[in-house]
C-alpha cells in the first residue's frame, strides 16, 4: 500500500518521495540503509525506484511483497502516462500544454536537488564514503570515463576500501 501511495502522488518523482516515505514516515529503512539500497539499485539494471521498491517488498514480504511493491508503484503512474500521451498528442502545438510540461521538468529536477541532498548526509559522517562518492562524480561527471569501465572501477575501488577498512 505504501508504494501505491508513492505511485499516486510521485509523477514524475517517486525517488525524492520515497525515500520520506521509507525513512521518515514509515521507518522500514533507516538514512544509511536507504542509501546502501540505492546505490545497489542504481548499479543494477532498470529504474532505481523500481528497483527499490522491488527490494524493498523482497525484504519483508518475499516474492509476492516484490511483486505487489512493484505493480504499487507503476499501475498508477503507467496509466497516467498513456492518458499524458494520448493528450499532449492531440494538443503537442498549443502553447499552455508546452508551458505545463516544463514546469512539470523543473518541479522533478527541484525534487532530485533536495533527495540528492538528504541521501548525501549520512555521507558526511563517513570520510571513506564521502571520498567515494567524490571519486565517483570526478570519473563519471568530470572525467567522463565510459560508464562500464567507471563502474567496474568504482565497484573494485570500493570493494577495495571495504577490505581495507575491516582488516584495520
Amino acid at each position: 500500500m505504501g508504494f501505491l501511495r508513492l505511485g499516486m502522488i510521485s509523477f514524475g518523482g517517486a525517488l525524492p518521495l520515497s525515500r520520506r516515505m521509507l525513512v521518515e514516515r514509515e521507518g522500514w529503512l533507516n538514512g544509511e540503509e536507504f542509501a546502501e539500497l540505492l546505490g545497489l539499485c542504481q548499479f543494477l539494471p532498470g529504474g532505481n525506484i523500481i528497483n527499490m521498491s522491488v527490494a524493498v517488498g523482497l525484504r519483508f514480504r518475499g516474492p509476492k511483497g516484490g511483486l505487489a511493491a512493484l505493480l504499487g508503484l507503476i499501475t498508477v503512474p503507467g496509466i497516467v502516462v498513456i492518458l499524458l500521451g494520448v493528450i499532449y498528442d492531440r494538443f503537442r502545438d498549443d502553447v499552455y500544454v508546452q508551458h505545463l510540461f516544463a514546469g512539470l521538468a523543473a518541479a522533478a529536477s527541484g525534487l532530485m536537488i533536495a533527495m540528492g541532498v538528504k541521501v548525501a548526509k549520512p555521507l558526511f559522517r563517513d570520510k571513506p564514503a564521502m571520498a567515494m562518492a567524490c571519486l565517483s562524480f570526478v570519473v563519471i561527471a568530470l572525467a567522463r570515463f565510459p560508464l562500464l569501465y567507471g563502474m567496474v572501477g568504482l565497484t573494485l575501488a570500493s570493494a577495495s576500501l571495504v577490505v581495507w577498512r575491516r582488516r584495520k
